[in-house]
């Protein structure tokens, strides 16, 4: 099968949206499937060789976040291109009502289209004013994708139609497999997000670290991404600081060892996520998981069952149910094995074969649809078959 997938956010800059992207499109390679990846990228940006580049992007604010999209002419053009070079069984849109190349996909496309949701917005003034410029675009998509009940909830509520509920997926094994490293091991808390960006929750988890470093006077955070590290400490007290080590962006293998070493990973987010994958990730890699109690985290965790929540943006409930967590050896392992097992149901081999089942069900739609259209061209015109 030929499969074209457009990303709506910048390649160069990390994000759950472009690694999901990645993933799934070296799962579908490694099934022999032909993909090609449209995607904004800076001129120097090294890609995979199943990226295109649609050109650069341009930082945009967008569901709490900034977010760097590709739009305007030029662009169009280049979808355009690409869509005629690609000829694709399915075109795999993802954030079709983002103001970038997914949209510009959306009308221009020909043929079946899959569209996948990952925002969870349930206040979206813009998509609501957006409705009717998007209506004449999303008609012409075949099937919908969320990754999440509370995406789908978004796409319900805002643009009406529905999805079917298909996760983000991982490569569980290569978390699993992970070799720990030595100096992340040792009473460590771990976070792993973009550092300057409030809804990450970093500023929450900076405030409770008093409490939790005057119960445990070994511990250490962690900390992973990129932004102000200074900034990101100058609410701490000056002879804390130094209990914090931040490690900046780090490759995906070093992600994999860090959450295989650390001995509790917090998630302190504090809204605008419709999943979690990092969560995944951290099961994966059998760290246990302390995160903010948001909706989409607890249904990730399984309802709690595969890992501990703390009421969102409470920093003395985090400390408390860290310095809990990170006590009870015996209850970490339970989370561990938990988590270890709860995790298999996102596996690429399990998430992949269910898009791939898509595809299949819009590509065949199609081919039904225009064989009836061939007959009845046939018959009117008294034509033989071929």
């Amino acid at each position: 099968m030929r499969i074209g997938i457009v990303c709506p956010y910048s390649w160069d800059v990390p994000g759950g949206v472009q690694f999901h992207i990645r993933d799934l499109a070296e799962y579908f390679i490694r099934l022999g499937h032909e993909v090609s990846v449209l995607a904004p990228a800076d001129d120097d940006t090294p890609l995979p060789p199943y990226v295109v580049s649609a050109g650069r992007a341009v930082p945009v604010p967008y569901n709490g976040s900034v977010a760097r999209l590709n739009f305007g002419f030029l662009s169009a053009a280049r979808v355009r291109r690409w869509l005629h070079d690609g000829a694709f069984d399915v075109v795999h849109i993802h954030e079709p009502t983002s103001p970038s190349l997914g949209l510009l996909t959306c009308w221009a496309a020909q043929g079946p289209i899959v569209a996948t949701f990952h925002t969870s917005n349930p206040r979206s003034r813009a998509m609501i004013a957006a409705y009717a410029i998007l209506q004449a675009a999303l008609e012409k998509i075949s099937a919908r994708i969320a990754v999440s009940e509370y995406a789908r909830r978004t796409l319900v509520e805002h643009l009406g139609g529905d999805a079917v509920v298909i996760p983000n997926g991982v490569d569980v094994d290569f978390f699993a497999e992970a070799e720990p490293k030595s100096e992340w091991q040792g009473d460590t808390i771990g976070f792993i997000g973009r550092i300057d960006e409030p809804r990450k929750g970093l500023p929450v988890l900076m405030k409770a670290l008093p409490e939790i470093f005057a119960a445990r006077p070994q511990t250490r955070l962690l900390v992973a991404g990129r932004g102000d590290e200074e900034a990101a400490v100058e609410d701490l007290p000056k002879e804390l600081r130094s209990r914090v080590e931040f490690l900046g962006m780090i490759s995906d293998e070093d992600k994999a060892r860090f959450l295989r070493s650390v001995d509790l990973y917090i998630a302190p987010n504090t809204g605008g996520e419709s999943f979690g994958i990092i969560l995944v990730e951290a099961m994966s890699a059998g760290a246990p998981v302390l995160a903010s109690d948001l909706d989409a985290f607890v249904q990730v965790l399984d309802q709690g069952q595969a890992g501990e929540v703390f009421a969102n943006e409470d920093a003395h409930a985090l400390a408390e149910a860290a310095v809990r967590l990170l006590a009870d050896p015996a209850r970490r392992a339970e989370l561990r094995e938990r988590g270890s097992t709860h995790v298999r149901r996102f596996d690429w081999s399990t998430v992949g074969a269910d898009i791939l089942s898509v595809y299949e069900t819009v590509t065949t739609g199609t081919a039904a649809v225009a064989t009836d259209e061939r007959s009845g061209l046939r018959a009117r015109f008294g034509l033989a078959r071929d």
